[in-house]
Formats: C-alpha cells, sequence, structure tokens
C-alpha cells in the first residue's frame, strides 16, 4: 500500500487515484452526520469512521477505497496491516460536483463486491440522498429523499433528519 503524501488517495485496480480536498458543503455535511450518528451511537458496539481510513475491496489487483463515512458492527471488523477488511454494514459517500455518474457507479459495485448492506449517496448540489440496500447480492436504488429521516437498516437508534446535514 503506498504512503499518501498530502491529499486524499485511493488505489482501484492498482492504479492511485489522487482527489482534491473536498470543498464547501462537503465538509459541512460530513460535520452534522458525524455529530448525529455520535450522538446516537453505541460506541462499545459500533464503530464510526470518517474519511481518512482505508477500505481493502480487493488485493489482486489492488483496490482500496476511502468512503465518507463507514458505520460497522465492531464485531464484524477485520483489521490487517492498518486497513479495513470487512464490509461495514453502512457506507455514505457526499458526492462532489466532480464525480461522474460512471465513478460513483464504480464505487457502488465495489461495495456491493464486499457486502456492504446500506450505502447512502449524499447530493448535496440535488439537495437529496439515494439510498441503496444490498438485495440478492446487489445494491438496489430502494429511494430518492429530499427530506425526512433517514433510518440505517442496522441501526435502528438512528434517526438523522435530512434537513439538519445541509449548511445554512
Amino acid at each position: 500500500m503506498p504512503e499518501v503524501q498530502e491529499g486524499r488517495e485511493e488505489v482501484v485496480n492498482g492504479e492511485i487515484r489522487t482527489m482534491p480536498p473536498n470543498k464547501s458543503p462537503h465538509p459541512e455535511v460530513m460535520c452534522a452526520l458525524q455529530v448525529a450518528f455520535l450522538r446516537q451511537l453505541d460506541l462499545a458496539e459500533t464503530m464510526f469512521l470518517a474519511s481518512t481510513f482505508g477500505l481493502v475491496v480487493t488485493r489482486e489487483p489492488l483496490t482500496c477505497r476511502s468512503p465518507d463515512v463507514a458505520v460497522f458492527d465492531r464485531a464484524t471488523i477485520v483489521r490487517r496491516h492498518g486497513y479495513y477488511h470487512s464490509a461495514p454494514q453502512l457506507v455514505i459517500e457526499v458526492l462532489s460536483p466532480s464525480e461522474s455518474r460512471k465513478e460513483v457507479d464504480e464505487k457502488l459495485r465495489d461495495y456491493e463486491s464486499i457486502g456492504v448492506e446500506e450505502v447512502w449517496l449524499i447530493s448535496p448540489e440535488a439537495a437529496n440522498v439515494e439510498i441503496l440496500l444490498l438485495e440478492e447480492g446487489q445494491l438496489r436504488l430502494t429511494g430518492i429523499l429530499a427530506e425526512g429521516i433517514l433510518k440505517p437498516k442496522h441501526f435502528p437508534t438512528v434517526q438523522i433528519n435530512i434537513a439538519e446535514i445541509w449548511p445554512d
């Protein structure tokens, strides 16, 4: 695994992809999510990780993603050499205007391949959240919400008001 010097990097099919620093409103959305989740999760049983960590998808060719948010049931976590080698129960990606749908779909296939049960795609531009659930080995879109309450399937004590994740 290459050492990151500056910025954010992922390795996809053995190729290092450097990503620009996140611009507003990305960090504000991330902060709101973190505050909401940490208030509601039992941290003895759950791990909430934001941004700068490696989630190994495949070892040959190496694919290591860095989702914006991953929420794990602690009993399922597998760590090797400082990287996570197990599927989180929930992944959240805050979409960037520079990210193509092809790139997003590629990430979704990677998350699907390791068995991520639920993915939220948060679009600050569209002011909505796409919810995808793993069904029969495939992540399927189950809803697009612009308002209301997000309730992660695996973490029933958590409720996130969509209106509260957008910056003022």
